[in-house]
């Protein structure tokens, strides 16, 4: 019998990933490398790269969404060559940002025959600064048909994420962040009298305060501007700056009166990849009607085919978001949101309910009436013998990334820790924080740390 001499092994029978030349010294760090590499052996050398990062599931400390459906990984993958944009191109991608703008105009208390517009942004970054450029123009207008001087545009807020600080230097209008006083958390009706004037371009209220995640009341400065105008004769519009609560209020708090039912409110944003679901990075702006949104801001383009209107701080970007937002709005229905947002609240108080045993912390927000979330200080900080930025360090050698950092002007002094309870943290994760926190603290107490981290950790949206 002849036995049949098995060929020698290709190269490729034998390769392995970690045996590749490129696997063999450190990643190129400033230099693109002279020659290919394998696919497989690169994908694996990078995705290890990515083992160093931190579980973004036990990131507590963002309010962005870390969990996605199978089908919303499928629907980005298959968008992933498509620029939202290009609307002449794609057509029916721009008719699904329509459909998320007119679906959120109707929960938002928009009414059809106002002819409300807006559009789909890069999160409430891009979405803030287009609310407030809107409101810059409108003020710039009504100055210039006065025959007044347009140069000193302001607009008046309480605390607010760093986007607005950004919208007031980029584009030359001055902030004027109210400072917190007392026990305060954030803007208060009684407050606007002395900051707003003739150059306010509106106010920002905020439905979910980045800080202490509290809804502003967006009604009562309303009142207050009302009566502002009747004493003064200021019209001063509000823009409702509701990048977490956008999604949240409408669920489970339905008889609050913030949105499109407020007539002085003009314009709303909201993230789209916080407490929207979707994946990052989309947010959303919502202005009351077309008169509310300038014309002279709004671009038309020709050179991708058709005539195509623009009002974005960027041009191109992947379209995947918005579709992904659209397959959210469907598959979750307004029964799913209410359902997953309220959830989502019950553990942030049975989380709070949790902490507030602990001595060593007191509660400032315990997750009822605002956003899914609880935030604490430390009940003693000058004799505790840790901060909380020690507590933060201790609790992530567990894998937990939670916020520390000082409150607003006002309250600079109060260091406090935030929790964000989103989609994917659930009530078996929860309690294993709540653990993982006591532990914490009960450590540091029994060993009070002699050189305490003195700045903050991380501070994330």
């Amino acid at each position: 019998m002849t036995f049949l001499k098995s060929p020698p092994p290709t190269p490729d029978a034998v390769a392995d990933e970690y045996a590749a030349m490129i696997s063999g010294s450190s990643l190129p760090k400033y230099r693109i490398p002279e020659t290919s590499s394998d696919r497989r052996a690169v994908f694996d050398l990078v995705r290890d790269e990515l083992f160093m990062d931190g579980n973004s599931r036990q990131n507590v400390a963002t309010f962005c969404t870390t969990y996605a459906d199978d089908e919303v990984r499928r629907l980005m993958d298959l968008s992933i060559d498509k620029n939202m944009i290009d609307k002449d191109e794609y057509p029916q991608t721009a008719e699904i940002e329509m459909r998320c703008v007119h679906m959120l105009a109707d929960l938002w208390h928009a009414t059809k025959s106002w002819k409300t517009t807006g559009c789909s942004t890069t999160g409430s970054s891009e979405a803030c600064m287009l609310g407030g450029l809107a409101l810059k123009w409108q003020w710039k207008k009504r100055r210039q048909a006065q025959g007044k001087p347009t140069d000193k545009p302001n607009f008046v807020c309480g605390p607010v994420q760093v986007c607005w600080a950004k919208f007031a230097r980029y584009f030359d209008v001055e902030m004027r962040q109210v400072p917190l006083s007392g026990d305060a958390t954030g803007l208060r009706p009684e407050d606007l009298a002395q900051y707003c004037d003739e150059n306010t371009i509106g106010v920002v209220a905020t439905l979910g305060i980045t800080f202490t995640c509290v809804y502003e009341p967006v009604k009562a400065l309303a009142g207050a501007l009302d009566a502002l105008q009747a004493n003064v004769g200021l019209d001063i519009p509000i823009h409702v700056d509701a990048a977490s609560g956008g999604f949240v209020a409408p669920f489970i708090q339905p008889d609050l009166e913030w949105d499109f039912s407020v007539s002085r409110v003009k314009s709303i944003n909201a993230s789209g990849h916080k407490y929207g679901l979707a994946p990052l990075g989309v947010g959303w702006v919502v202005w009351r009607s077309t008169q509310d949104l300038p014309d002279e801001l709004i671009f038309r383009v020709d050179y991708l085919g058709g005539d195509m209107p623009t009002f974005a701080l960027n041009f191109s970007r992947p379209a995947g978001q918005i579709i992904a937002q659209y397959y959210m709005l469907l598959r979750l229905g307004r029964e799913g949101y209410r359902h997953i947002q309220q959830e989502c609240a019950d553990t942030a108080q049975a989380l709070a309910d949790g902490l507030a045993k602990i001595d060593a912390l007191e509660m400032i927000y315990d997750g009822r009436g605002a956003l899914p979330a609880v935030c604490y200080k430390l009940k003693h900080p000058e004799t505790a013998g840790f901060t909380l930025f020690d507590l933060s360090d201790q609790v992530r050698m567990r894998g937990w990334q939670i916020a520390s950092y000082e409150l607003p002007a006002g309250r600079e002094d109060t260091i406090v820790q935030r929790v964000l309870i989103r989609r994917g943290v659930t009530r078996d994760m929860a309690t294993m924080l709540l653990e993982d926190i006591g532990h914490a603290v009960s450590h540091l107490t029994k060993n009070p740390v002699l050189h305490s981290t003195a700045g903050p950790t991380f501070h994330h949206d």
